[in-house]
């Protein structure tokens, strides 16, 4: 009971931070290892996967009834990004990703710092770009973001986030709808992959998705509520965690 509780608890949590900015993995993910250490750690991110991806589309959902999406650019991004994340998993079964793991602390300092000093980041919509432009970039975006989700992982959401605000002109607040909806694709791609290769305790992952979705309600109806300070705050947050994260994984562990 102690252990199912401790899984219940981080997948709310994870829920709730991945729905603003992303980054619940940073939650769900070290409790997974916790409780089960004996476990295969494909397994693991494989139950990570099944945990994560209802609480996301909720968030998804959510947010899309409350900022206006251009469906016409974001489902081809998707779509791209669901082909490219599937295309990164199996990458990663014949490449490890050793540089990208020591390059990556050095990547999110710098999403940070721009962040930091830019006050203004993110707290107006402007978007940069005509309608057919928008389209091929984001699609650039989703592939790119979304092999490095099959291929490594960490940050997803938080990258696509930056990417929008800094390159698509988006606000905090429309820049995490649309990181949500791509990031649903990428989780299902990778899910797939670990379905088909066995590697999901769908228990364990499917009770671990309702927890992940009511804290996913909470944290989208936040960020809704609050705005894009409000998800600014908290993105630099999850990045400096990421920072830790990464870093300690690259060059200590």
């Amino acid at each position: 009971m102690t252990d199912i509780l401790i899984l219940a608890c981080a997948a709310y949590f994870a829920g709730l931070v991945d729905a603003v900015v992303g980054g619940g993995g940073l939650i769900q993910v070290p409790a997974l290892f916790s409780v089960m250490p004996n476990v295969a750690p494909a397994t693991l991110l494989g139950t990570n996967k099944l945990a994560g991806i209802w609480g996301t589309t909720v968030a998804a959902r959510n947010y899309a009834k409350a900022v206006k999406v251009r469906w016409a650019m974001v489902l081809p991004a998707a779509f791209t990004a669901f082909f490219l994340a599937f295309l990164g998993a199996f990458t990663v079964t014949h490449i490890p990703p050793t540089y990208l793991r020591k390059a990556l602390p050095l990547i999110l300092i710098a999403v940070a710092v721009y962040t930091f000093k830019k006050k203004d980041f993110g707290s107006n919509h402007a978007p940069t770009f005509a309608h057919n432009k928008e389209l091929w970039m984001a699609m650039l975006v989703g592939g790119g973001i979304g092999f490095y989700d099959g291929f490594f992982g960490p940050g997803t959401g938080s990258f696509l986030m930056f990417l929008f605000v800094r390159f698509f002109g988006y606000d905090f607040l429309s820049a995490s709808a649309v990181a949500k909806i791509i990031n649903v694709a990428c989780n299902a791609a990778a899910l797939l992959w670990f379905g088909y290769s066995g590697h999901v305790i769908w228990q364990t992952g499917l009770a671990m998705a309702v927890c992940g979705v009511l804290g996913s309600l909470s944290g989208s109806q936040m960020a809704i509520k609050y705005g894009s300070g409000f998800v600014r705050k908290v993105f630099l947050v999850v990045v400096l965690a990421l920072i830790c994260k990464t870093t300690y994984d690259g060059f200590i562990k």
